[in-house]
Order: C-alpha cells, then structure tokens, then sequence
C-alpha cells in the first residue's frame, strides 16, 4: 500500500486570498483618520509573504508608523485563522483532479493541517472534501490546542499519524512549507515541497525537501513515475 499525505493549505487551498483581506482589513483598523498608507497590492504583499517578510514590516512597508505596525502585526495574528475570514479560501486549480487521480490509482489518502478541527470541517462542508478523507484520515489540530510553532507541532502530527494508520510501503508527504518539510524528514518520510503556498523556493530549498514542484497535481504526476503501480 502506497500513502500519500498532504497538507491543506497550500497543495489544496489557495489561502492567499483571506491572507489578503484580512491584510487590508487590519491596515484600516489600526490607521490614523485621514492618515496616508501604501496598500500593497495583493501579488506584492503576497511575494513578502511567502519570503517570510515579517509582519510588522509589512506594517511599515504599507505606511503605517513602528506603533501602528506592531498593532497591525498584532492584529493581525489574531485574525487571519477566525473562521469568519476562511470563506475567502478557494480550491487551488487541479488539486480536486489531483486528489481524484490518486483516489483511483488506490493510494491510501490522509490530510495533516495545523488548522484546528473546527476549522478544517468548514472547508469540509463548503467544498465537499469528505469523500476523499474519511474521518480517520484527517490529522488536525483539537480545538482547544494551544499552538506552539508548526515546526514543533506538526512532526507530532505526523508521529501519531505514523502510529495510527496502517502500514504502508511507501510513504510520501506533500506540503508547502517548512513544518512539512521537517515533520516528513523527522520520521523518514519521503517529501515534496509545493510552491502553490506560502512559500517562495528559496524558503523550501532551505529545508531540502526531496523535490520542489509546482503543485499538488505535479507531486502526484512525479511520485507516479517513481513508483511501480503494481500494488
């Protein structure tokens, strides 16, 4: 048996549009009436993003002085995940047919997000994502876990998933950014690092995923043509 598992955001949902909003949401709370700012527009705020520019010089970047951009910053951790914010979510183009292909080729499929449980049903229901992770395949966050760093938690996801599931003979993790990249190699597990997240190239390289590919559909398409579909 051949696993795949992926991350959420990032190989499935383009989170890049609620990043936004609420980046514009946040610039509006903490401005000054009448106050000039720089709205960044949403590919130059989104490449600072995926280069791990800090918020708080985003704060700067769009205008706003050192007090307002550490309230900006603040404000904005506290936001991006409500789950009010997450209908701006959108499926990333190919990944339904990705998940669809590897469903057929008889993979055994498994999510693992740092979203908390509660917020990985939302995009559940709305987007009928169900069918391809039952319950027992979904590695989440309970809803009352207290984050420490996703480089921290998410190896421990992947330690209990590893646990759980049954044995498989190859195992392959697909994810977007750095905690992916660690909880996958933290326990010998093969993986691709996506740039259809929150993660610019260079940040991926640095942590030396297996391969560094577009999306979900070409970590499907490139696990594939390595592996013998005999199974």
């Amino acid at each position: 048996m051949l696993r795949l598992i992926t991350d959420f955001d990032g190989p499935i949902m383009d989170v890049s549009p609620r990043y936004y909003h609420v980046y514009q949401s946040c610039l509006e709370k903490v401005k000054h009436p009448n106050q000039t700012i720089n709205q960044l527009s949403k590919a130059e705020f989104w490449k600072l993003k995926r280069s791990r520019v800090p918020e708080r010089k985003i704060g700067l970047m769009s205008g706003l002085d050192p007090t307002q951009a550490e309230d900006f910053a603040r404000l904005r951790r506290d936001t991006v995940h409500n789950l009010p914010y997450l209908v701006y979510d959108t499926i990333i183009p190919g990944a339904i047919a990705a998940l669809e292909q590897v469903q057929k080729l008889g993979f055994d499929l498994a999510v693992m997000t740092m979203r908390k449980e509660k917020e990985l049903n939302a995009a559940f229901e709305q987007y009928d994502l169900a069918r391809f992770f039952p319950a027992d395949r979904r590695y989440c966050l309970p809803n009352n876990y207290i984050k420490t760093a996703d480089v921290k938690d998410k190896p421990l996801l992947m330690a209990r998933a590893l646990k759980e599931l049954p044995v498989a003979s190859d195992v392959w993790m697909v994810g977007d950014t750095e905690a992916d990249i660690v909880a996958a190699k933290t326990h010998n597990v093969k993986a691709i690092g996506v740039l259809s997240g929150i993660r610019d190239r260079n940040q991926l390289e640095l942590h030396q995923p297996d391969f560094i590919l577009d999306n979900l559909q070409q970590a499907v398409n490139k696990i594939t043509s390595l592996i013998p579909l005999t199974y």
